[in-house]
């Protein structure tokens, strides 16, 4: 169902690591070097388990800016689950974190999923477009669980 290939508004960045003598610092985000719709309005940190996945889901509505850069390797998954996207029903799985420092902007949509590959436990932030559960969390939350459907068509390897 799903073939190998570019998703539309997915947008990789490589991070770059500044480094001396104190250490290193990575930026994690621009608002310059970010389109206005995927700005964010809040952000988190969320530590990964070695041989752990998280997803795959997908939001309706909040596009996802997450930047993996270690420690660990994750491999994430991207389906593009938009019936009107010109990509529609292609698929992206890479490797990035402390090798290969990235951030991704995962439009609506967007089915996604990552999994810690390497041998420690990891760290990835994420800075959504939206408010998880919106204003004073009076909201549902915005998010398709494909993780619980244990027929899904989104299939980590």
């Amino acid at each position: 169902m799903f073939q190998d290939g570019d998703i539309d508004g997915v947008v990789f960045d490589k991070l770059t690591r500044y480094k001396d003598q104190r250490g290193w610092l990575i930026e994690l985000y621009r608002e310059d070097e970010v389109a206005r719709e995927f700005h964010p309005v809040m952000g988190y940190m969320s530590m990964t388990h070695a041989g752990i996945a998280r997803g795959p889901h997908e939001h309706r509505d909040q596009a996802d800016l997450f930047c993996f850069l270690g420690p660990s390797t994750f491999k994430l998954y991207l389906w593009d689950n938009r019936t009107s996207s010109k990509t529609y029903q292609n698929r992206i799985s890479v490797l990035l974190g402390e090798d290969d420092p990235q951030s991704v902007i995962i439009p609506p949509g967007v089915v996604h999923a990552y999994k810690n590959v390497g041998s420690d436990s990891g760290l990835v932030y994420n800075f959504p477009n939206q408010l998880f559960q919106g204003p004073n969390r009076s909201l549902p939350v915005d998010e398709i669980r494909h993780e619980d459907d244990l027929e899904t068509i989104f299939v980590l390897d």
